[in-house]
C-alpha cells in the first residue's frame, strides 16, 4: 500500500474513504465479468440475485428490494419473462398475487456469470502477496458484517 494511502486509513475518516472507493471501483469492475450475450440491466441483475437467494417472491416483495415501484417492477419481470428468465405462478395463499421464480436458463447464467466472476477474482488474487491475501481473508467476515443490510 503506498504510503500516502497507509497514513490516510489510520483514521476512521480517511478508512471511510478508502473503503468506499475501493469497494466501489471493484464492484464495478466484478459487475463487468458477465456472460457475453446478455445485456441485462442491473435491476434485471437484482431480479436474479433475489430470487436466487429467496426462490420465490411477489413483485411487491421484489419492487421493495429492488427499491423500485411495483409498476416498474412488473416491466421488468415482463421483460425477464419473455427472455426466458422468470416464471410468473399464482400465489399459494393470496389468488390478488403472483410469485416469481428463476426458470433453467436464469440457473444457468447466473452459475456462468459467478464462474466468471470468480475465475476472474480468482486471477486478481494470485498477484497479490501471500500476506496480502492472509489479510483479505480476515477482512472478508467484517466486510460482510458491513455490507449486512
Amino acid at each position: 500500500m503506498p504510503e500516502v494511502v497507509a497514513q490516510q486509513v489510520k483514521s476512521d475518516v480517511g478508512l471511510v474513504s478508502a473503503l468506499r472507493s475501493s469497494t466501489l471501483r471493484l464492484s464495478r469492475q466484478i459487475r463487468r465479468q458477465r456472460e457475453p450475450g446478455h445485456d441485462l440491466t442491473a435491476n434485471q441483475l437484482g431480479v436474479l440475485g433475489a430470487l436466487s437467494k429467496h426462490e420465490l417472491m411477489t413483485i411487491g416483495e421484489l419492487a421493495a428490494h429492488e427499491q423500485v415501484k411495483p409498476p416498474s417492477m412488473t416491466r421488468i419481470i415482463s421483460n425477464m419473462e419473455e427472455a426466458g428468465l422468470v416464471l410468473r405462478r399464482p400465489h399459494p395463499t393470496d389468488k390478488r398475487q403472483v410469485t416469481v421464480e428463476l426458470t433453467g436458463k436464469a440457473d444457468e447464467l447466473i452459475l456462468a456469470n459467478r464462474k466468471r466472476r470468480d475465475e476472474w477474482l480468482h486471477a486478481k488474487l494470485k498477484q497479490l502477496t501471500p500476506e496480502e491475501r492472509d489479510i483479505l481473508r480476515k477482512a472478508a467476515p467484517v466486510l460482510e458484517r458491513l455490507a449486512a443490510k
